[in-house]
């Protein structure tokens, strides 16, 4: 996998105040302008990972805990360790953490190259 300081440092950054993602790698994909990024996600207890976008698919696993995905267009599902989800490129999504403790996820993100991880979303 091969990294790229400003792609670990977008990964690494907190989107808003109560998630953080660590990147653990990026490595090309078989469809031509894209990539695999693979993060280790955490949402803080209480917190909203908040409204955002992905410039490609999110396919994420919960290890620990459980989160209220919220889907634009989708009712509201609660996703606990164990369980994954998708969240198709482009389409407005939070988290919500309403427990005491973390949530943990890895998520795998195929996206378009050069462009931002996340977008925040109104």
């Amino acid at each position: 996998m091969v990294f790229s300081q400003s792609a670990m440092a977008q990964a690494a950054a907190p989107q808003a105040s109560g998630l953080s993602r660590t990147m653990v790698g990026k490595a090309d994909v078989s469809v031509p302008g894209r990539e695999a990024v693979v993060a280790k996600v955490e949402v803080a207890p209480g917190s909203r990972a908040g409204r955002h976008t992905h410039p490609g698919d999110e396919i994420s696993y919960v290890t620990e805990g459980e989160v209220d995905l919220l889907i634009d267009g989708q009712p509201p599902r609660t996703v606990k360790a164990g369980e994954s989800f998708v969240v198709p490129a482009g389409v407005i999504h939070d988290a919500h953490n309403a427990s005491s403790a973390a949530v943990k996820l890895v998520g795998v993100y195929v996206v378009e190259k050069g462009k931002p991880l996340a977008t925040p979303a109104p």
